[in-house]
């Protein structure tokens, strides 16, 4: 009995608890409460919400430029080749010169007409900049004699620290930074001597350099090894040069001795007031010029048929005995000088420069006036000097004046009846200059008034020669 009395106990248990949920009231969960709506956001708030997002965008294009930047200038590196392609044109009409001629010099048999107009200089630059590297390649072509076409800069540098700014060659004589730095090459370069030699062509306010520049160094350029650099304030530039410039009159371009020339130059250029700069240098050169040797020569037997008659006489031949070779000699030559420009700033209308150099030097003559002391029997004492001013008128226009000096031999002198005296051998100009500008174009007038003390009056005294001159020049660099 006690089995079936637990199983009926249990069934009535499980019967009971489903009758008690069955009744009880079903319940529904209660609805989450609705939230409350956020409170509008103010102009301020959206303000800087937007500086936020600007400035996340900057740092994220920042970052990507970084990124990209070395792959970039690596990029540049291995395509880029032409970095900077320059060129200028200068070309003149020569409205008047007192010394042309419409004749033929009866020696060179060249046109004595210098009443025309001309393509005085047409430049051509191309350089390259590889850090490490810097290589120039200029040509010039010109109508002074006939037309003409010839390489005026050639340079292979080698340059520290790699990224210096490299105009060549204006770092000579004018360059200031705030590092050392160090520039050597290599090829047909600027000679480092003086202010006006350096001074480039497409810089410089008058027509030409002066009449001592163009004598001592002519043309400015020669083939050699120069270094040149600068601290701060300091500049510095050292040569070995052929010693044949470009322009001279004997071996342009050559080098007929194995002596070269030794050049250097040691200027500082600084603002000793607010507006007010002032550059000054120190040049030298020394080297060994040459004097051609002759070469032997065989007796002559000569007829001058002084009665004009056409048979040959005995007292009208001549015998002109030969001569023995001689050989060519070297000599001494040697240049020192001094250079200074004051720079001021004017209200209004602009900078006011002034300059002036000097120079001393010795058988170096090598444009016009050729220097031989070996022909001469004595060394050749030469004197330069100049001064000379610019004016600004505001960026559209400039007025300049100056007045040079050169005198080939100091020591020379004259034979007159009964006596030595004496000799005015030197070259004087005054250049009065007027120019208007716009961008990189110019027009300039200049008047020139030399004094050239190697003219002769009708009685074979010596004068000077008429040879004023007038000029304009339309310049354009593109």
């Amino acid at each position: 009995m006690k089995g079936p009395v637990v199983a009926l106990a249990f069934l009535l248990l499980v019967a009971n608890r489903a009758s008690a949920q069955e009744a009880a009231p079903a319940t529904a969960p209660a609805p989450a409460a609705a939230p409350a709506p956020p409170p509008p956001a103010s102009a301020e708030d959206l303000a800087r919400l937007r500086e936020t997002v600007e400035a996340q965008q900057r740092a994220i294009a920042e970052l990507q430029a970084a990124a990209a930047k070395p792959a970039e200038q690596e990029k540049e590196k291995d395509t880029r080749k032409d970095v900077e392609l320059t060129a200028y044109a200068h070309v003149d009409w020569v409205a008047f010169r007192q010394s042309s001629q419409d004749e033929l010099n009866p020696s060179s048999r060249e046109p004595l007409n210098e009443d025309r107009v001309l393509i005085r200089r047409a430049r051509l630059r191309l350089a390259t900049d590889q850090g490490l590297v810097h290589g120039v390649f200029a040509i010039d072509a010109n109508t002074i004699r006939g037309l003409q076409v010839r390489p005026w800069n050639v340079e292979a540098s080698l340059k520290w620290p790699c990224d210096t700014p490299y105009r060549s060659p204006s770092l000579i004589a004018r360059t200031t930074a705030p590092e050392p730095f160090v520039i050597v090459s290599a090829g047909l370069l600027m000679t480092p001597f003086g202010y006006d030699v350096t001074e480039l062509e497409n810089d410089r306010p008058f027509l030409e350099r002066t009449t001592m520049s163009n004598e001592l160094v002519p043309q400015s350029y020669d083939l050699g090894v120069r270094v040149l650099g600068g601290y701060k304030f300091v500049n510095y530039a050292i040569g070995i040069m052929n010693g044949d410039p470009i322009g001279e009159q004997t071996f342009p371009g050559r080098d007929p001795n194995k002596s070269k020339d030794l050049v250097f130059r040691l200027g500082a250029s600084a603002e000793v007031l607010d507006g007010v700069r002032v550059d000054a240098g120190f040049s030298g050169l020394t080297g060994r010029g040459f004097h051609q040797g002759n070469a032997p020569s065989k007796d002559q037997l000569v007829w001058r048929d002084q009665n004009e008659d056409g048979v040959v006489q005995q007292t009208e031949l001549q015998s002109i005995p030969g001569a023995p070779a001689t050989p060519s000699e070297g000599f001494q030559r040697f240049a020192l000088g001094a250079d200074a420009r004051l720079h001021v700033r004017i209200p209004l209308l602009g900078e006011l420069t002034l300059r002036t150099e000097l120079v001393r030097a010795k058988n170096l003559a090598r444009g016009t006036f050729v220097a031989d002391p070996v022909g001469a029997s004595r060394d050749l004492r030469e004197i330069g000097w100049y001064v000379g001013g610019t004016q600004e008128l505001t960026r559209w226009a400039m007025i300049g004046v100056r007045y040079d000096v050169f005198d080939p031999d100091a020591d020379a002198q004259d034979q007159r009846p009964f006596a030595v005296v004496p000799k005015d051998s030197g070259v004087s100009t005054w250049s009065l200059m007027a120019m208007a500008r716009w961008k990189k174009a110019r027009l300039v007038a200049e008047y020139d008034r030399r004094k050239n003390a190697f003219g002769r009056d009708e009685t074979g005294a010596p004068a000077t020669l008429a040879d004023d001159s007038f000029t304009l020049r339309a310049v354009v660099g593109f």
